[in-house]
């Protein structure tokens, strides 16, 4: 399994970034076989972490057009800067209740 651990602080976020989180998550999940995907955002910080079964899965939806065009609007005013990290996971455990 494989995540995306995308790590930024804000810049201005009007209606037409939220409905541009909406199409990317929905891109993710029905295109392209995301099996998980959360963000937070707290103060001027944002983090998103989504789950892949392969790499070449996430290497698909970066180059997807409308992914192209997300990352073009995120630089131009959406986001002060990013970080972009692509992890394998190699161990997972957790607890229930």
């Amino acid at each position: 399994m494989f995540a995306v651990i995308f790590k930024a602080t804000t810049g201005e976020q009007d209606s037409q970034y939220t409905e541009m989180v909406k199409v990317m998550r929905d891109l993710a999940f029905e295109k392209y076989g995301c099996l998980d995907f959360i963000a937070v955002t707290e103060g001027d910080q944002e983090i998103a972490i989504s789950y892949w079964n392969a790499e070449e899965d996430i290497q698909n939806w970066h180059k997807d057009s409308q992914h192209s065009l997300a990352q073009q609007f995120g630089r131009e005013k959406w986001y002060a800067s990013y970080t972009v990290q692509v992890v394998e996971v190699k161990r997972q455990y957790s607890f229930n209740k």
